[in-house]
């Protein structure tokens, strides 16, 4: 923990060769909803390749650029595509970024993914407000000796994403007119998708979304002490008895949609934290 703390000071370091800013925002943005990044007054953008330790992002429609600026007046800090377990990266590697964001002095975290869909009642491009989670990844971000200037060795979980950021998104989007769920995420290592019976199991765990990202991320925000917001787009359905096969192409347009809708309600968030 001590060498990522040393890691951050030097990515923070590259990073401030290009921009002077604190970001009060850190914004992690997953498949297929990198439009958002279209709506910053970007000061700078750097290549995760010119950034100390940052890996590089091999899955489809990852820029792979850290965009500094503003949205609606607040400073952020904004991914343009992750990392993953299935990447091959540790689960340090996955959430270094997070702690980059912290040592910037992001004091929240918003993470946007693509999810497949279990809850018969939700369909292809919904919204979904994460209001908590399950892991199920096979390493934990915060194993190894802890280090205590980063956060606690036990942290609480009992509130992984933050309830007032979460009753604010359901009014926003309720007064914008977008349909939005709140709904538990499920997180698996892949890259392979699940069988008929792992959604089954899945689903009968509680699970209404499963994805292959963000709760390690979540898990490295709560042990920082950040604010957590989490945001995903149905974007295949996932019902054992109605199971198609995985067409990409499709989750991609499908998450273009959503997207839209979400960046809209991201993008008025910030609106009002801008005016808070």
């Amino acid at each position: 923990m001590l060498k990522i703390r040393q890691q951050a000071a030097e990515a923070v370091a590259r990073i401030r060769q290009d921009w002077d800013g604190t970001p009060a925002v850190g914004m992690v943005l997953g498949t297929g909803l990198g439009g958002l990044a279209d709506q910053i007054d970007v000061a700078a953008k750097i290549p995760y390749e010119q950034i100390p330790h940052f890996p590089e992002s091999t899955a489809p429609s990852h820029a792979g650029t850290l965009v500094c600026g503003t949205l609606h007046g607040v400073p952020l800090v904004a991914m343009e595509g992750r990392f993953h377990y299935y990447e091959g990266y540790s689960m340090q590697q996955v959430t270094f970024p997070i702690r980059a964001m912290k040592a910037l002095g992001a004091e929240t975290l918003v993470v946007t993914s693509a999810v497949g869909g279990m809850n018969p009642q939700h369909k292809l491009a919904d919204i979904i407000i994460l209001e908590d989670h399950i892991n199920l990844m096979p390493d934990n971000p915060l194993r190894g000796i802890n280090d205590d200037e980063l956060g606690p060795r036990f942290p609480d979980m009992s509130e992984p994403f933050t309830r007032s950021l979460i009753e604010q998104a359901q009014t926003t989007a309720l007064n914008l007119g977008i349909a939005a769920h709140k709904g538990v995420l499920v997180a698996v290592s892949g890259p392979n998708l699940e069988t008929r019976a792992e959604y089954r199991m899945l689903r009968q765990m509680g699970a209404d979304i499963v994805g292959m990202s963000t709760v390690p991320e979540v898990i490295v925000a709560n042990h920082a002490g950040m604010k957590t917001i989490g945001f995903s787009v149905v974007t295949d359905m996932c019902l054992p008895d109605a199971l198609e096969a995985v067409d990409i192409e499709k989750i991609l347009k499908v998450a273009a949609e959503g997207g839209a809708r979400l960046e809209q309600l991201i993008a008025d968030l910030f609106r009002q934290w801008g005016e808070a």
